[in-house]
């Protein structure tokens, strides 16, 4: 399987970057910054270019299987409040660009990294984290994350939709814990090597297509 990773510069798309090639896949990826990229692998290619940019993702899609997306709306700094690097529609852009090129590049699969707390799961986080999504710049992504799952709900591909919990950097390997309509409860974390893992393994998973699990560390 042959598979493009978009976001593979990022804190948990360099993992899932690492798992896909320890995994044995053939990997494209689509960065900004080629050198933001670390991995040298004969069976990684590297394409400079944004995904929100159809040009160079098509560039980048070609001869693809599947796509990963770990993509999200940048911030400045963890801040909440901090001024953002992507424009508020960054992920339904891409969603929208990945649809169009499906009409002449057959994509089998596309697993996206959402977030616990978009749509309808919104009502089971806690409360103060609901607070920063109504008044603080998180809201920004959250809101882009719905209009990217919208997109993909009513497109014909064939897609998984990932929301994690809140995410940790640990190494640790967990088990996860997979929940639907709040069922089990999911935990508060889970670190982004779970996730990276987790996402990874998706791709040979025909049980999770169409299916939108919350994921936590059980």
């Amino acid at each position: 399987m042959k598979i493009l990773i978009l976001g593979a510069s990022g804190r948990t798309g360099k993992l899932i970057l690492k798992e896909s090639l320890q995994q044995g896949l053939d990997v494209n990826c689509l960065v900004r910054n080629p050198d933001s990229v670390l991995s040298k692998h004969a069976s990684l290619s590297i394409f400079k270019g944004s995904p929100d940019n159809i040009n160079d993702l098509e560039k980048a899609l070609k001869g693809c299987d599947a796509v990963i997306s770990a993509l999200n709306i940048s911030r400045r700094s963890d801040f909440p409040w901090s001024r953002l690097r992507t424009p508020h529609t960054f992920l339904s852009d891409v969603a929208k660009n990945i649809i169009e090129l499906n009409k002449h590049l057959p994509i089998k699969k596309i697993i996206v990294c959402s977030a616990w707390g978009v749509s309808e799961t919104k009502k089971d986080i806690p409360f103060w984290f609901r607070w920063l999504i109504d008044f603080s710049n998180i809201g920004v992504a959250y809101k882009d994350h719905e209009r990217q799952e919208e997109i993909l709900k009513k497109s014909n591909l064939a897609y998984i939709i990932v929301r994690p919990v809140g995410l940790t950097n640990f190494k640790q390997v967990n088990p996860v814990l997979e929940s639907y309509s709040n069922h089990p409860k999911p935990r508060l974390i889970i670190s982004r090597t779970n996730l990276a893992k987790f996402m990874v393994r998706a791709l040979h998973r025909k049980d999770l297509l169409g299916r939108m699990p919350v994921i936590s560390e059980n």
